[in-house]
């Protein structure tokens, strides 16, 4: 999935994908180096969990994220 995504956010463009790691795409929401990696990101964000939906921040439902 993380792969597909790369590849729309980029307009097909495999370049992105190859060129930078999974965990860097895409970091997982639930570690703290994760989470500092996707702050760091520029928008839009790719971000990656297994989190269950209610771990995640009421904030998340009234943003503008797609799951």
């Amino acid at each position: 999935m993380l792969e597909i995504l790369s590849l729309i956010l980029r307009d097909g463009d495999p370049g992105w994908c190859r060129s930078v790691p999974n965990w860097d795409r895409g970091p997982w929401l639930e570690t703290l180096v994760g989470l500092r990696r996707a702050r760091g990101n520029p928008r839009p964000r790719l971000i990656s969990s297994h989190l269950p939906i209610q771990l995640f921040p009421k904030a998340f439902f009234t943003s503008k994220a797609k799951v």
